[in-house]
C-alpha cells in the first residue's frame, strides 16, 4: 500500500467523461477504468476515485438516500498564474461557478466537472 497517496472519491454522472475532463484540462494520468461504474486517475499523490451509479459507491444508503454528485467540498489545485489558467480552461470550455475571489491567502475560483463535482484553483499570496 502507497501511504503516500490520497484518495478523493467523487460520485459522477458519466465516468468516462468525468475521467477524460481531469486527464484533458488538469494534466491527470489514467488508471485502469471500469467504466461506466468505475475509473480513477491520479496526478502527483491525489488519486481521483470516480463513481458511477453502479459503482458499490452508488449504491443507496439504508434509508434510501442515494449518493450524488456536486456539493461544495473540493480539492485545491494550486496554480502560478489564476488569471491566464481560467482564460486556458474557459477556452476549452470548463464552466466556472464564480469569479476570481481574494483574500487574505491569496485568490481562488471554482471550476465544475462535468457532473457538479469541485475543483478550487488557488494562487497563493506568497508561494510557499
Amino acid at each position: 500500500m502507497n501511504e503516500s497517496v490520497v484518495n478523493v472519491r467523487y460520485m459522477v454522472g458519466d465516468v468516462q467523461a468525468a475521467a477524460d475532463w481531469y486527464v484533458d484540462n488538469f494534466g491527470f494520468n489514467r488508471l485502469p477504468n471500469a467504466s461506466p461504474a468505475f475509473a480513477a486517475v491520479e496526478r502527483g499523490p491525489l488519486r481521483l476515485l470516480l463513481s458511477g451509479k453502479s459503482s458499490s459507491a452508488g449504491r443507496p444508503m439504508p434509508d434510501g438516500q442515494q449518493p450524488a454528485a456536486g456539493g461544495w467540498n473540493r480539492f485545491q489545485h494550486l496554480v502560478e498564474d489564476l488569471p491566464a489558467e481560467v482564460e486556458r480552461l474557459r477556452a476549452k470550455g470548463v464552466k466556472f461557478r464564480n469569479d476570481i475571489v481574494t483574500g487574505p491567502g491569496g485568490s481562488q475560483i471554482l471550476a465544475e466537472d462535468p457532473s457538479g463535482n469541485v475543483v478550487e484553483l488557488f494562487q497563493p499570496a506568497a508561494w510557499f
